[in-house]
């Protein structure tokens, strides 16, 4: 029976703050389509304190920015993007273009067609995320997509050369110093000056998630996102300042982040308890990690692996650290999950900048349903059929009409009987 030694807020407390979020992006998005470059322009002052000349940067802009970026910087982004390229280049190798003859004359076939626009956001504020660039421009100039623009808002006023920097390397065509829900309206509705996109991604604070909730339909997106989430399953073979470590690692991202340990061990619950407390005098951003552990925080204490398993699996988290005697076992039998980290060796922090797979990746539950971004995401699979006989446009008739009488489709039927009248030669048994 599972025991829980903390938990965190309840679902109810937490849909009370969606729902006020919900209302105030619902006004900024209406606001936008209504009075464009305006709008915009009004929002970014009240948000941001910050109207340039143009939000666009130009290609001047752009290296002029670069070249006050440390080449250390410039030499670390280099490298976490040729990991972040190099797997998403395998992955575009794995999805292949498919054409096979179903019958004699009948053809089927689908073709991954890149997205055409693609608006990416990377967040800004107390965090600049560097490393959302790679994840989204990157993986989206991999997969073929022919105009990505970027916005990331500005810090203080100052624009964030590594983000632009990172930005840049990774093959926008457009970026803007412009960020929050003005942004993702501005990308997904148009203004004046930016042209509307097909599809947005990124993550982002809980109003941009809640923008790209709203804006979904008019353009695609790469999944909803809420607070980032760890869980770290471990056994007694952990250590309890690696669990508390990792779990803050986390919870630094904002006070509604939740963070989790399943346990079997009752020893290492409580030390992880002590230890948690321990490192939160010495965290500099303690600040935010504390509030995110004490309001959304959990240990969850099991009788054995298959327990384990079951409690991980409902809770769906984005990130799942396995720190076991066995991590192959939750490789082989967890389905829920946004990202598996396995063994002491690997952690979040690799995965979230530098190692090669993408962090943007599913919260809130949504991982019983979808994975992360990946460059699959900025396909779509399309499929298409041919018929190349008049016999067998007849034969495949015969069948289309009578499953079409079936469902009371008369002009359905009709279009398969005009080719039977026309060009049956064979008819079906």
């Amino acid at each position: 029976m599972v025991v829980y030694v903390k938990q965190g807020k309840s679902k109810e407390e937490i849909a009370q703050h969606d729902a006020k979020v919900a209302e105030t992006v619902r006004g900024i998005l209406a606001r936008v389509e209504a009075e464009g470059d305006s709008a915009v322009r009004a929002l970014s002052e009240q948000f941001d304190k910050w109207s340039p000349a143009s939000f666009r940067l130009s290609e001047e802009e752009i290296q002029s920015i670069i070249s006050t970026v440390p080449e250390r910087t410039i030499a670390d982004i280099r490298f976490a993007q040729g990991n972040i390229r190099r797997f998403a280049e395998e992955q575009r190798k794995s999805m292949l273009d498919i054409e096979v003859e179903m019958m004699p004359g009948v053809i089927l076939g689908h073709k991954n067609i890149p997205v055409n626009s693609v608006g990416c956001y990377i967040p800004g504020g107390r965090y600049p995320m560097v490393a959302s660039a790679h994840m989204s421009v990157l993986t989206a100039k991999v997969a073929g997509v022919k105009r990505v623009i970027a916005c990331t808002p500005p810090i203080n006023g100052e624009i964030p050369a590594a983000t632009v920097a990172a930005m840049s390397l990774a093959g926008a065509d457009e970026i803007y110093i412009l960020g929050g829900v003005q942004a993702m309206a501005a990308m997904a509705i148009g203004t004046e000056t930016i042209a509307p996109v097909d599809m947005l991604v990124g993550p982002g604070n809980a109003f941009v998630a809640e923008a790209k909730r709203q804006l979904f339909g008019r353009v695609g997106i790469d999944l909803f996102a809420g607070p980032t989430e760890v869980l770290v399953i471990a056994d007694e073979t952990a250590d309890a300042e690696m669990v508390a470590c990792d779990i803050l690692g986390q919870a630094e991202h904002g006070p509604t982040s939740p963070g989790a340990l399943i346990t079997t061990s009752e020893k290492l619950a409580q030390e992880t308890l002590a230890e948690i407390e321990r490192q939160l005098q010495t965290l500099p951003t303690a600040d935010v990690a504390r509030i995110a552990w004490e309001e959304n925080g959990s240990i969850l204490l099991v009788q054995d692996e298959e327990e384990a398993l079951v409690e991980a699996d409902k809770l769906a988290y984005e990130h799942v650290e396995v720190l076991t005697k066995d991590p192959n076992y939750f490789l082989d039998n967890m389905k829920n999950y946004g990202a598996l980290f396995l063994g002491p060796e690997t952690n979040v922090a690799y995965g979230d900048k530098v190692i090669g797979t993408n962090h943007t990746l599913p919260t809130k539950g949504a991982a019983r349903y979808t994975g992360g971004l990946w460059v699959g995401k900025f396909l779509k699979t399309c499929t298409y059929q041919r018929i190349t006989s008049e016999e067998a446009s007849a034969y495949i008739g015969d069948y289309a009409a009578r499953l079409c009488q079936i469902e009371n489709f008369a002009g359905h039927a009709e279009q398969a009987l005009l080719r039977v009248r026309r060009y049956a030669k064979v008819t079906a048994e």
